[in-house]
């Protein structure tokens, strides 16, 4: 929230979207110090994936999308921190770039041409991009979002159908329920902004918002970690981390010589 009489080291705000939080309510470097720390979380659970993606030999396409979470997260971060104009497309442009990637990783494996889906969806994210920086969407951009998400649901519902391994099946429960989570915080965050602000404690929506996309990040990647094993024959299974978070444990057949 706008807040003129603060002094700040990014000088005055100038983005389009603010949210439901004190600007620089703790700190004089941080405009939004929850939406900013909250996406630590994502960060850490990107960088747990991208270990995993290494260390159990998965096609290089799991750990682009880890890291492209984390640019994600780490974009985030920047633009909560400061709320400028300029910095706010590190926020929205590689949410759209995520997406598309999510799109290529579960609609890849059975399609015929190669070269042709990730050619397109690499042009479509650098166009995104130039026309995004010029015309600053805000609307348009939000629709855009959900459609790009909603084409990849019929594909995940599909990969739940196939699997069999309940564990797995847990996993794309967990990513519904953070989904829905999550999108209910941003909602009540954006709706009820102005009740919220009186409240003594702001129960800081988008912050949680931040930490569920994070987790629901982490869950569908793992998900789809174990759907490829599947497909390749490599007998995954889903083992926890510390007791309570799950990742993909693989057994590949030996080569013969």
């Amino acid at each position: 929230m706008a807040d003129s009489m603060v002094a700040s080291f990014w000088g005055p705000v100038t983005s389009t979207t603010e949210l439901c939080e004190e600007n620089y309510a703790h700190s004089s470097y941080i405009a939004e110090f929850y939406n900013t720390i909250s996406n630590v979380p994502c960060v850490l659970l990107a960088v747990i994936g991208l270990v995993n993606a290494f260390r159990q030999g998965f096609e290089k396409r799991f750990s682009v999308l880890h890291v492209s979470n984390m640019i994600l997260a780490i974009g985030s971060m920047i633009f909560h921190a400061t709320l400028q104009l300029l910095l706010q497309q590190s926020d929205e442009t590689p949410m759209v770039w995520e997406i598309l990637l999510y799109m290529y990783v579960l609609y890849s494996p059975d399609w015929h041409y190669r070269s042709t889906m990730p050619t397109f969806l690499f042009l479509y994210g650098a166009a995104f991009a130039v026309v995004h920086f010029f015309a600053r969407f805000q609307v348009v951009f939000k629709l855009h979002y959900i459609v790009l998400c909603f084409l990849c649901i019929p594909r995940m519902y599909k990969y739940y159908i196939l699997t069999k391994d309940m564990a797995a099946k847990r996993l794309a429960k967990l990513w519904v329920l953070t989904l829905t989570l999550g999108t209910l915080c941003w909602l009540v965050d954006r709706i009820f902004c102005k009740k919220l602000s009186h409240w003594y404690v702001n129960p800081q929506g988008h912050a949680w918002w931040h930490v569920l996309m994070g987790l629901n990040s982490y869950y569908a990647n793992t998900f789809l970690m174990f759907c490829r094993a599947q497909q390749r024959g490599w007998e995954p299974r889903i083992t926890h981390l510390l007791g309570f978070l799950p990742y993909v444990k693989v057994q590949k057949p030996e080569k013969r010589e």
